[in-house]
């Protein structure tokens, strides 16, 4: 899995800690800390949840390009 700068991007742009967008999604601060590092991959709810927060879509946080 490859880091998820996009979402750590969109987590700065909104002004939110990883204990901050995780108290609004209902996880734990470490469990964002790992989908950002790459090493979680979070449910299809979960990613809907933070997309939400975040004013993303799917393809904006979690689509990975094609070299």
């Amino acid at each position: 899995m490859m880091k998820n700068l996009k979402l750590k991007v969109a987590r700065v742009e909104h002004d939110l800690s990883q204990a901050e967008l995780a108290k609004k999604v209902d996880v734990t601060r470490q469990t964002i800390g790992l989908i950002e590092q790459g090493k979680y991959n979070p449910s299809l709810q979960l990613c809907i949840s933070i997309c939400k927060t975040l004013n993303k879509t799917l393809d904006d946080l979690f689509w990975q390009e094609e070299d």
